[in-house]
């Protein structure tokens, strides 16, 4: 661990506490929505349920201890102080691995996955897929330092990421990502490629080729239905995210209950949660488990710091080619979907792709299990 890094734990005072409970108590509410469905948003009933749940049963002390049960620090990485988890593993020829969240996502999405990613041996694996784990906080989110000027977009952070795995000593090194995760990892998989032997990605971003239009197959077919659903029907946050997230940001760095409704809602539409017919999010995620993500938001006052990425980063993809192997694992509920002859027209060495049968965008928090097999198995050949 280089000496610049201090270690870090969380412990919010109880101050911030008590203004989390008065401001949920202060709550002024809108009227019902006029449909029976999420169709206008997330319902008024269910936000009422959470955050009452939020204010008298959810215990922040007791989840701050679990969340803390990770190793955390904070080291100046390009001028930015930047809070990740440095999960080692026992194993001695572990590979590092580097691994991203996005939005409106947290290092709280890997909870589930860093015991079985540094120790295989003691979750059913084996020595030889043992990773020392990264988890930085994007800049922005979490407790990470928010950027005072412009500029820190997912190029820079690539390459921000490519420092902090350096000062931890690792020469050699692997980086999985999700969301703007993906897109981070994607930027590493250009940049870092002195360092980092491979990428995977559980959200990757690749064109349609023109040339398969006249023959698609069923599952480009659906992808494509999909992207047309989100553009027309579910990327509104989006627009204001990368259009005036300064201005989203009085609203909810105001209101908890704001903070709590503008997540919750992504869970319901990006998580695979529909069971027998009903579609709720708490099918496949804890009540704890979300409101431990939003209290990310909201203790650090990062709605606008967050959405800024978007402004930076969303209308501007880089979409050049990626040289270095890469593996892709598809889940059937992801955003946005491709098919595997897409993905090669951009990744010229694929060295795994699978399309699996349940989970969808938030993957390591809703699959773990899943998650874990597609991470050890893109990478095996690489150790």
């Amino acid at each position: 661990m280089p000496a610049s890094a201090r270690p870090f734990s969380i412990d919010i005072d109880d101050a911030t506490i008590s203004d989390l409970h008065a401001r949920l108590d202060a709550t002024r509410w809108p009227e019902a929505e006029t449909v029976p469905d999420w169709s206008q948003g997330i319902p008024l009933d269910y936000v009422r349920e959470v955050a009452r749940y939020w204010r008298e049963q959810y215990n922040w002390r007791e989840r701050e201890t679990a969340l803390n049960r990770w190793p955390q620090f904070i080291d100046e990485i390009d001028g930015l102080d930047i809070h990740f988890v440095h999960a080692r593993s026992p194993e001695p020829d572990a590979l590092p691995l580097i691994i991203s969240h996005g939005w409106p996502g947290s290092v709280v999405e890997f909870s589930k996955v860093i015991a079985p990613l540094t120790d295989p041996v003691a979750h059913g694996g084996v020595a030889g897929d043992a990773f020392h784990v990264v988890a930085p906080s994007l800049p922005g989110y979490g407790f990470s330092a928010k950027p005072a000027t412009a500029g820190t977009g997912v190029e820079r952070i690539g390459r921000m990421w490519g420092n902090l795995m350096a000062s931890l000593g690792y020469e050699r090194y692997v980086a999985q990502g999700g969301d703007w995760g993906s897109m981070v990892t994607q930027s590493i998989g250009q940049t870092e490629t002195a360092h980092c032997a491979g990428i995977h990605i559980n959200m990757p971003i690749v064109m349609p080729d023109p040339e398969t239009m006249d023959q698609l197959t069923a599952t480009e077919q659906a992808a494509l239905e999909s992207m047309n659903f989100y553009q027309q029907w579910d990327s509104g946050y989006s627009k204001q995210q990368s259009t005036r997230p300064q201005t989203l940001g009085y609203a909810l760095a105001d209101s908890p209950t704001g903070q709590l409704a503008w997540i919750l809602e992504k869970f319901y539409a990006w998580t695979d949660c529909e069971r027998d017919g009903v579609k709720h999010p708490e099918n496949v995620l804890s009540r704890d488990e979300m409101l431990d993500n939003v209290m990310f938001y909201w203790l650090n006052n990062c709605a606008a710091s967050s959405a800024r990425l978007y402004w930076e980063s969303f209308a501007t993809p880089n979409l050049d080619p990626i040289h270095i192997p890469v593996g892709c694992s598809i889940f059937p509920k992801e955003i946005f979907r491709s098919s595997r002859r897409w993905a090669e027209k951009r990744f010229t060495q694929l060295i795994h792709w699978n399309e699996l049968d349940r989970g969808g965008h938030f993957a390591a928090f809703e699959q773990p299990e899943l998650f874990v097999q597609e991470v050890r198995s893109a990478f095996r050949s690489l150790r």
